[in-house]
């Protein structure tokens, strides 16, 4: 309404000067007197040259936009860089930069005073990201006018980015999981582009190969580079299944604490160590999920992900960077949607799990119908360790108690996770063999 009330402000007022500028010439006409003449010129010229500067200023102007990292983190900081430069020799007297990024928190529009004749200005946001998700940094509109705000122009630039704000992870010194043999003990066979110490054969080079995979001696006897294939260690998957069934999530009532943007250093209150999860087990399932892929991926271990959320997200078990990379860009976006039980799921999808297979099952789930699906799982040869994320302590009136003690009779390896609960400490304690406890 404000918006609605100032554009007929501003059209009231350059169609003032317009009558104004044609009952002067009416009168030059009628009267002949110069007077009447001079101020219709004058009026006219006002019009002519606040439209060419209001054009001048909202044509000759430069914007970039300056995004350190497209990924970054919850508790960590995202940086923009803004320059608006005037490339013609009238200079601007203002500018108005409106961002419409969908970011929370993410305050980045500004007002630029005074910008001379081919002159620039800069200015920096920092936003502490405090809620995971993909995220849209843009469209920008540019507004402008003349000096006397009688021809108000805007421009809009279409161009936008999207920022992906990866899931908050613990770092975790030990986990324990069931002990198991897989079965044979021989290497797997199946090619993978990282170095093991399984060594399957040679062929000849390809462009991309590295250096240190060319085996010399089969090189010189065949007079052309040969480099070595390598096989996977005999190590068994390790599969994480977070809970992102809609029926047993629950989030306690509390404001967020509000965003913090502006140009100034960080203050040390805001360091990632000291962020705070959101009291939801929503966000602590997919936490824990995301803290657990990076610490078995850290030890080189081959980790895969499978979740039922909006949509259904499997990703492969492999190893390395890019795998953490994609595992949290998947976590990033899912949400509690789902309308698939986790036993339901993981008997959809039993395929994935070859004999000797460790599943990891986070999930705040109350039903005691998990235990016997885990039971279940346990037969067919999968070592199956879960996290309940208990409901209680986030305000729900179901607690995961009476399922940890099912569990851990049936020498489950079990993990109590309650609200506020230092996710390093819960999930770094020892366990006790043969796996008959419980962490709380």
């Amino acid at each position: 309404m404000r918006k609605y009330l100032r554009r007929i402000n501003i059209s009231q007022r350059r169609t003032t000067v317009i009558v104004m500028a044609v009952l002067a010439l009416l009168g030059g006409l009628t009267t002949g007197r110069d007077i009447w003449f001079t101020l219709a010129y004058l009026l006219g010229m006002l019009l002519i040259i606040s439209f060419i500067w209001a054009y001048a200023n909202i044509r000759f102007v430069h914007l970039s936009r300056l995004t350190r990292t497209r990924r970054t983190q919850v508790g960590r900081p995202l940086e923009e860089r803004f320059t608006v430069r005037n490339t013609w020799y009238i200079p601007k007297l203002w500018l108005e930069v409106r961002d419409y990024a969908t970011l929370p928190g993410h305050f980045t529009s500004h007002v630029v005073h005074n910008l001379g004749m081919r002159d620039s200005y800069s200015w920096r946001v920092n936003t502490i990201c405090r809620e995971r998700g993909r995220y849209q940094l843009g469209p920008l509109r540019l507004r402008t006018s003349d000096p006397f705000g009688l021809f108000p122009m805007e421009k809009d630039l279409t161009p936008t980015t999207n920022v992906v704000i990866f899931p908050l992870t613990f770092d975790i010194h030990t986990f324990s999981l069931p002990i198991g043999i897989l079965p044979g003990g021989d290497a797997l066979r199946r090619r993978t582009h990282v170095v093991t110490t399984n060594a399957a054969g040679v062929r000849d080079y390809v462009p991309g190969d590295s250096f240190s995979r060319i085996h010399w001696r089969s090189t010189a006897r065949r007079d052309r580079l040969i480099v070595k294939e390598f096989e996977l260690d005999p190590l068994a998957d390790i599969w994480i299944a977070p809970d992102m069934a809609i029926f047993d999530h629950a989030s306690a009532s509390r404001t967020a604490a509000p965003a913090t943007s502006g140009s100034s250093d960080i203050p040390s209150w805001l360091t990632p160590e000291k962020f705070t999860l959101p009291e939801s087990t929503e966000e602590y399932t997919v936490t824990i999920a995301a803290s657990l892929a990076q610490y078995f991926l850290r030890q080189d271990r081959a980790v895969g992900m499978l979740a039922y959320g909006q949509s259904a997200e499997i990703v492969q078990p492999d190893r390395g960077e890019r795998q953490l990379n994609r595992i949290l860009e998947t976590l990033s976006v899912l949400r509690a949607k789902g309308q698939v039980p986790i036993s339901d799921m993981l008997n959809a999808e039993a395929h994935l799990f070859p004999r000797g297979t460790t599943l990891i099952v986070v999930t705040p789930t109350p039903r005691e119908q998990w235990g016997t699906a885990s039971r279940q799982l346990a037969r067919r040869g999968l070592r199956l360790v879960t996290v309940l994320v208990n409901p209680a302590s986030f305000g729900s009136s179901r607690s995961t108690d009476k399922l940890a003690a099912v569990l851990q009779a049936n020498g489950m390896v079990t993990y109590v996770v309650n609200n506020g609960d230092n996710l390093t400490a819960v999930l770094s304690r020892a366990a006790r063999q043969p796996g008959h406890f419980s962490l709380t």
